[in-house]
């Protein structure tokens, strides 16, 4: 790699002198505009529009476009006058914490190395930053422009990003953002089943770029002269309309799938997606009973809840049990009762029948006598 700058990292009163290294680059295939039919190459050449003539690298300056075809010219003796900081340092500002900082606002990325006898300090700085878990915020000058950047640790190295200015991130002004769109909690839990069943550790060293190494094997094949076959295009029919629900259900069991995981069934112990999406209905409806009850206890009157669908047949059936019950133990109670009076009946019979079994004995005593 070839440094593109040399400066230093100023860390309070420490200057850690570095240079500055492209971090990433591009792999585009890339190709010369040319003559289709010899290959020439095509060449621009840098001419003035109001004599015509070429003009060299030297003799351009820039120009501000005031509208209307006026134009403002600046040299650079212009430039050179501008509160612009030093082009060699790197001011550290303040550290946040990473998490901070929105992703959206990074632009380039730059590896730093030590340079002569700034090794010491240079693993200083990394190692305190990799303790804190804190970012440098820093300010530098990169081909003559104020830049707002990180400055974090990667792989043993000070990466500096590079970011956008605040003013340079764009505001979504979307009309769906002022719509009142609702979504169901089952459709919420099945998409959350989703996200569940394609969760993974972010490796990006399993993604490729399939159309650039396609366009290789075609440039490839020109090159040793074979014949660069195609596969035919296939045609999409248009998308039809399709029940959210049942789409976020089927793309479940695919990822589930993809896996090799067998899809929770009902008493595999894990929460199914419909399972959960019925749970989380539920607990919706309990949600949205619960102040009722609550206004039902201040009040001196206890305000039933709202039966969902599923408790409503098991509320039923243990009624019907309870009445049958009761039935029974009244019949119980009837025939204990019959079963007494016709006890006590036979009891008076007996007792009316003993008096007339005595009474001849009683008149042949008197004839003895």
């Amino acid at each position: 790699m070839r440094a593109i700058w040399k400066g230093a990292v100023s860390f309070g009163l420490v200057s850690i002198g570095v240079k500055l290294y492209s971090a990433t680059e591009e792999k585009d295939i890339r190709f010369h505009q040319v003559h289709r039919d010899d290959g020439g190459r095509i060449r621009y050449k840098r001419t003035c529009q109001v004599c015509g003539e070429e003009v060299s690298y030297d003799d351009i300056a820039k120009g501000y476009d005031l509208g209307g075809g006026e134009l403002v010219i600046l040299t650079d003796d212009d430039f050179a006058d501008l509160p612009l900081s030093s082009s060699r340092a790197i001011d550290v500002l303040e550290f946040v914490p990473a998490e901070q900082v929105d992703p959206i606002l990074y632009n380039k990325a730059y590896f730093l190395e030590p340079e002569g006898t700034a090794t010491k300090p240079y693993v200083l700085l990394r190692n305190a930053l990799t303790d804190s878990e804190r970012v440098a915020i820093v300010k530098v000058a990169i081909r003559q422009r104020e830049q707002l950047a990180t400055l974090r640790v990667h792989q043993g190295v000070l990466l500096l990003n590079t970011m956008l200015w605040p003013d340079e991130i764009r505001t979504p002004e979307f009309g769906f953002l002022d719509e009142d769109l609702k979504v169901r909690p089952p459709e919420l839990a099945m998409a959350s089943s989703l996200i569940d069943s394609m969760a993974g550790d972010f490796q990006p060293d399993v993604f490729t770029d399939d159309y650039r190494t396609a366009l290789q094997e075609v440039i490839d094949a020109k090159v040793e002269g074979r014949e660069v076959v195609q596969p035919e295009e296939v045609e999409e029919a248009p998308a039809a309309a399709v029940d959210l629900m049942a789409a976020l259900k089927a793309s479940v069991e695919r990822a589930q799938a993809a896996r090799g995981e067998k899809p929770a069934g009902p008493g595999a112990g894990e929460p199914t997606p419909i399972s959960a999406a019925r749970s989380a209905q539920r607990k919706a409806a309990e949600q949205q009973a619960a102040p009722k009850r609550a206004a039902g206890k201040k009040s001196g009157k206890a305000t039933p809840a709202k039966k969902t669908a599923e408790e409503k047949p098991a509320e039923e059936k243990q009624t019907a049990e309870k009445k049958t019950a009761e039935k029974k133990t009244a019949e119980k109670k009837t025939a204990g009762k019959k079963t007494a009076t016709k006890t006590t009946a036979k009891k008076d019979e007996g007792q009316r029948a003993e008096p007339a079994k005595k009474a001849p004995a009683r008149k042949g005593a008197r004839k003895t006598a």
